[in-house]
């Protein structure tokens, strides 16, 4: 969706930390891109305990500059719509606008996360992470992580549309585990972290259906500076391209690139069919109660 030129961004929101160093070794919580890194390796009869010194070790690559002004620079809508950093700025104004209205009806109180941009790799709470791994949410210090070069391989990598919905949607996805952390639901995925029922597959796909909350409530949510919408309408177009990101980052289609069959056994966040189906639940139905993923026989 495109943001609403006169929307006025706060980037006090997001911590921008491009241009930085990192140590060694990784350990992530939930992701839309997280455990492909994990899943990958498994796929491939290594053991991923071993993800940190093949992400982590070494001599890290120039740091590349985040620009004169990095996420200070985003000030308004227009700037969303011209520029990934700010697009994900705006982003996260709009959750951190949308989810604590949302929450209050039923008695939560929604803590605001932390986001940081970061390029290469960076420290987190739940220990040092590369770009490798792609967005993620770490639990520990309740912070959802972006490198933008993700959003190109979301694109030439895994075959997603590029449209800014697809972007906002990897955004959205991620707070939605950090509504999870809020809820009691983000540590069902360590009990069972794998497997096509699993409660890791059932953690990422609410996660998909959070996100298709947001998207079904973005175009009304209030820009509390000004009091109009961060974003425009959603089009037939923008829904297609969010659900394109949403097939694009299925284990079964990630598998298939990579080794040329399905491994249900081996699934940790769903099939490009789950994660279409339940983004598509939260954004129809607008409702949470609606994106109970544990509550089903098979997600």
């Amino acid at each position: 969706m495109s943001f609403n030129d006169g929307a006025q961004l706060d980037p006090s929101q997001v911590e921008d930390r491009r241009g930085g160093g990192m140590g060694r070794g990784t350990k992530i919580g939930g992701g839309i891109g997280g455990g492909i890194v994990v899943l990958l390796l498994a796929l491939f009869g290594i053991n991923p305990n071993i993800l940190g010194d093949l992400t982590g070790g070494g001599t890290q690559p120039p740091a590349v500059d985040g620009g004169s002004g990095g996420v200070q620079e985003c000030q308004t809508g227009a700037d969303a719509d011209k520029r990934l950093d700010c697009r994900i700025t705006g982003t996260v104004n709009s959750l951190n606008a949308f989810w604590p209205e949302y929450l209050a009806q039923y008695n939560v109180q929604y803590s605001r996360p932390g986001t940081v941009i970061f390029d290469q790799g960076t420290q987190t709470g739940c220990g040092p992470a590369t770009t490798a791994v792609g967005p993620f949410y770490c639990p520990v210090d309740t912070k959802a992580y972006f490198d933008p070069g993700f959003f190109d391989e979301l694109v030439t990598r895994f075959g997603s549309s590029g449209g800014p919905l697809a972007q906002e949607y990897v955004v959205a996805h991620e707070f939605g585990h950090h509504i999870q952390n809020i809820l009691g639901n983000l540590d069902r995925a360590q009990q069972d972290p794998q497997g096509p029922q699993s409660g890791a597959v059932r953690v990422e796909l609410q996660a998909d259906c959070y996100a298709g909350l947001w998207v079904r409530h973005a175009s009304t949510q209030k820009d509390p500076a000004t009091g109009k919408p961060f974003l425009d309408p959603i089009t037939e177009q923008d829904l297609q391209d969010a659900l394109s990101a949403a097939s694009a980052v299925g284990d079964d289609r990630i598998q298939e690139a990579a080794t040329g069959r399905v491994s249900p056994e081996s699934w940790t966040h769903g099939s490009s069919e789950q994660r279409q189906k339940w983004f598509y639940q939260g954004y129809a139905t607008g409702d949470i109660n609606k994106c109970d993923t544990f509550g089903v026989a098979a997600p």
